[in-house]
């Protein structure tokens, strides 16, 4: 199954930071806490009833994912919506601190 996309945006300050997917003026989001340079804490996905159905939830864990990859950090997975993907993608695993 292939990941619709979507366009995905980025926003960090130093402790926390956040992807969000803009569509028609409503917003899906996943937030993060920096625990340490190496560590991000994903502690919340929030998708909006216009977004239900459309992968937008795991297109925020996919980006997440790529840029734990990328960037060279691990996720600790607190938010139940992140940690059911992590069950669901054992290809994951190698991102996860738990």
């Amino acid at each position: 199954m292939s990941t619709p996309t979507f366009d995905i945006t980025r926003e960090t300050t130093a402790t926390k930071g956040r992807y969000v997917i803009r569509q028609n003026g409503a917003e899906a989001e996943l937030t993060w806490s920096i625990a340490s340079p190496t560590l991000v804490i994903a502690d919340h996905t929030s998708v909006p009833d216009s977004f239900r159905g459309t992968g937008a939830g795991l297109a925020l864990v996919t980006r997440l994912i790529e840029d734990a990859r990328k960037d060279g950090f691990k996720i600790m997975p607190l938010c139940p919506f992140v940690n059911a993907q992590r069950k669901r993608h054992p290809e994951w695993a190698d991102v996860f601190a738990v």
